[in-house]
């Protein structure tokens, strides 16, 4: 198994010198895995961590939960997401659930504050308590219960690698990858799901096909075309306030769709050009993601003017210290890309 490299693109400073780097690792490619640019090791497997979510949506449309449940372009947003907890996802959870014959006693993805600081200062000052609604992957895991019921299957075991749901996304996600779902190796994800990895070639593949439904079964590619409409669609619903995913895909008007994941992963899925992107921040760290993302798409030409200004403030972030006083900032040094050549 390869080892994971990147390139010191990433640089943290701090007045006149540079503190830390951060090393990243990124391919893009169109859907059938050509290589149009890479960074680092593209060949050593990751795991996708949330950047995965469009497979799992895609699952849930394929199968014919989303029909039978009757699920709109916001819930399946929702069910891709990874979100801030505001009251409108919160909602549209709590929607899914209903529809499915459920409530949020059935998700397992356990509790955290939301990501949204001015709604979890709000519920701090009612003195109301966080519930698994708030997760930022609440939506998947009801999707997912969707997927258990509408597959006869018992949803209080959705969790298990072994249940139908589970073996149901696990092929689509090999599907996209263009592996055998045998060769993916399989871990628990944070919110205890499982999760797979794939090499970052592989990974940019598949969102090349969930842009295009290239490579795909015919039904898979319609299904993967209903998810990526309905991210770009409600991009606020897949992330939320101030968050790059939301951000990206308002700026982009439907040219392209974005997923973060966990552990310094972001992937791109850039209808227009029929490519994707995925990248990995080597030793994990999300300060890195947003800055390396901007600098990737631009060198890649991507990202046209208006894009490029309505992102600004994610392609170089200023560092302040306690008293509020700016110190630093975390950007990519660009330079290196400047070496780097498209592959022909």
């Amino acid at each position: 198994m390869a080892d994971l490299r990147g390139v010191p693109l990433i640089e943290v400073s701090r007045g006149p010198m540079v503190e830390s780097v951060h090393q990243i690792a990124a391919a893009a490619c169109d859907p059938d895995g050509e290589l149009t640019f890479s960074l680092g090791t593209v060949d050593a497997p990751v795991y996708l961590r949330s950047s995965a979510k469009p497979f799992i949506s895609s699952t849930i449309v394929r199968c014919g939960a989303a029909k039978r449940f009757a699920f709109t372009d916001r819930e399946l947003a929702t069910i891709t997401a990874s979100h801030n907890g505001e009251p409108f996802h919160v909602e549209a959870v709590s929607g899914i659930l209903h529809k499915i014959g459920l409530d949020a006693t059935a998700l397992q993805c356990g509790a955290h504050e939301p990501y949204h600081e001015p709604t979890a200062r709000a519920m701090r000052e009612r003195n109301e308590r966080t519930s698994a609604l708030h997760s930022n992957c609440s939506g998947k895991h009801a999707g997912i219960l969707a997927l258990a019921v509408h597959l006869g299957a018992d949803p209080a075991t959705y969790l298990n690698p072994d249940h139908p749901a589970q073996r149901a996304i696990l092929e689509v996600c090999a599907t996209f990858v263009g592996q055998r779902r045998e060769e993916l190796p399989i871990g628990v994800d944070g919110c205890g799901i499982p999760v797979f990895a794939t090499p970052l070639r592989n990974a940019a593949m598949a969102f090349a096909r969930l842009a295009t439904g290239r490579g795909l079964p015919a039904d898979l590619a319609e299904s993967a075309t209903r998810v990526y409409g309905a991210m770009t669609a409600y991009p606020e619903y897949v992330a939320g306030s101030m968050r790059f995913d939301t951000d990206f895909m308002r700026a982009a008007g439907g040219r392209a769709a974005s997923k973060v994941g966990a552990e310094g992963v972001m992937c791109v899925a850039h209808r227009e050009r029929g490519l994707g992107l995925a990248l990995k921040v080597v030793d994990g760290a999300k300060r890195a993601v947003d800055p390396a993302a901007l600098a990737l798409l631009g060198h890649l030409e991507l990202l046209d003017g208006i894009e490029s200004a309505a992102l600004r403030s994610y392609r170089r972030r200023e560092i302040t210290n306690v008293a509020g006083r700016v110190v630093g900032a975390i950007a990519a040094n660009e330079a290196l890309l400047d070496r780097k050549t498209l592959h022909s």
